[in-house]
């Protein structure tokens, strides 16, 4: 044999070795090209495309069998197992929590029924047994966000006789609540605006939604229906009130301008506001929003299953999911994320309630003035201060977020919603000591 050919046992050894090195390294680098190549496979193969969504589908079930993933998330929003300290989907009877509301809003349909809001999947049956719907007739005007058949109800009835019909004529057509196509385009999945009421604000606004980015469009779609709004004029309306703006100042000169109250309160005379559920006015003041971060982000945070990257459609409180929800900007662990909007939810509820002893007090007030023979041309200035202290309080109060959507504003609000109180008081007191 050639010399040159020649090797010795050691030489022997390591040919061996590097030749079983470099196969085990062929080996992963061949499972990881296969396994890079299943994810492609995977991705590429969803959504299903097993049935083709029609305009007129409305059933989540079915555009379930194209996007099983997003749907089998939403139909989680019908579980009742996320409490918080300041509600979640636990049902509960607010007005027995806070007998004060009975007071607040005497006379009007919230002082019969008022229950903590629950999922989305319960957005219509919530709606029809409230027993708000047995206290006053309720017009069509209601199912604007209740009910996932209202764009074509729209389309066929016109926006005014949607509107103005009452509820109980249009109830049976009624069956779906939150749905797919509440938020997306069937054919192209893009994010959408189908409530004209939010088209009109916008518009009104000199904003055109269509030119929106993915992003903005990720809180629009949300602002549909968690909004402050009112039943304007004989049609009722349904209107969302920014003509001056979305702070509560802005809706309050709006409301003036119209001359615009929901009721009178049965114990007071004094006319009021009752605010619905303004999330979107009241997080478009806070950091979060001015930083760019959508609704999405924090109540419907992507998540990963596999290969493919998905939004979470079990829309609920970022505190039963703050890994996922805050911890994606946010490098604390856990437990501080949860405790700080613990706190400033806190922070908020002791506020709250300090404006409704407020409250409460101004109303003994002016009941005491009216006993002691005030009139109505007396009243007008305690009056006023208790419109403007109630609405304000209802603001933060009705807001879903205890605060946390902007923890400064909130402060901000209920500090003048405690002063206006207390001068409601004071007024009121003055006409008692006259009268005496």
């Amino acid at each position: 044999m050639n010399d040159s050919l020649k090797f010795n046992r050691r030489q022997i050894v390591w040919l061996a070795a590097a030749f079983g090195l470099g196969a085990l390294v062929i080996g992963a680098i061949a499972f990881m090209l296969l396994n890079i190549q299943q994810r492609k496979d995977e991705a590429l193969a969803y959504p299903l495309n097993v049935v083709t969504l029609s305009d007129t589908e409305l059933n989540p079930e079915v555009w379930g069998k194209n996007y099983p993933r997003e749907f089998s998330s939403w139909l989680k929003t019908q579980r009742d197992d996320t409490p918080t300290a300041f509600g979640g989907s636990q049902p509960f009877d607010k007005l027995e929590r806070y007998p004060i509301l009975k007071r607040l809003w005497a006379g009007y349909a919230f002082s019969v029924d008022y229950k903590e809001e629950r999922g989305h999947y319960y957005a219509l049956t919530d709606q029809k047994d409230t027993e708000r719907q047995n206290f006053i007739a309720q017009p069509g005007a209601c199912a604007n966000c209740h009910a996932g058949e209202a764009p074509q109800l729209i389309q066929q009835m016109g926006w005014e006789n949607f509107n103005r019909a009452p509820y109980k004529e249009i109830s049976a057509t009624l069956h779906y609540g939150s749905t797919c196509a509440d938020c997306h385009d069937p054919r192209t999945m893009d994010l959408r605006i189908t409530r004209p009421a939010l088209v009109n604000a916008l518009t009104q606004q000199g904003v055109d939604w269509t030119q929106a980015t993915r992003q903005e469009m990720r809180t629009l779609v949300c602002a549909q229906c968690h909004v402050e709004y009112y039943f304007k004029g004989e049609n009722k309306l349904l209107t969302l009130p920014w003509s001056q703006g979305t702070t509560i100042d802005a809706i309050e000169k709006h409301y003036a301008e119209y001359g615009f109250k929901d009721f009178a309160n049965k114990e007071t005379g004094a006319p009021m506001i009752k605010i619905q559920h303004p999330e979107y006015e009241m997080f478009t003041t806070g950091l979060h929003y001015k930083s760019g971060v959508s609704c999405a982000d924090c109540h419907m945070p992507y998540q990963r299953e596999g290969a493919i990257k998905v939004t979470d459609h079990w829309i609920r409180s970022p505190l039963t999911n703050v890994r996922a929800s805050c911890g994606q900007c946010h490098k604390q662990d856990d437990a501080a994320l949860q405790q700080r909007i613990v706190d400033i939810q806190t922070t908020t509820a002791g506020l709250l309630r300090r404006s409704e002893d407020a409250l409460g007090a101004a109303m003994d007030a002016i009941l005491a003035a009216q006993n002691a023979g005030a009139t109505d041309e007396q009243l007008v200035s305690p009056r006023d201060f208790i419109r403007k202290a109630q609405l304000r309080w209802d603001f933060v109060f009705s807001e879903n977020s205890t605060g946390f959507h902007s923890p400064q504003e909130a402060a901000r609000i209920l500090g003048e919603a405690i002063d206006y109180a207390r001068q409601a008081q004071l007024a009121a007191e003055r006409l008692n000591k006259t009268a005496k």
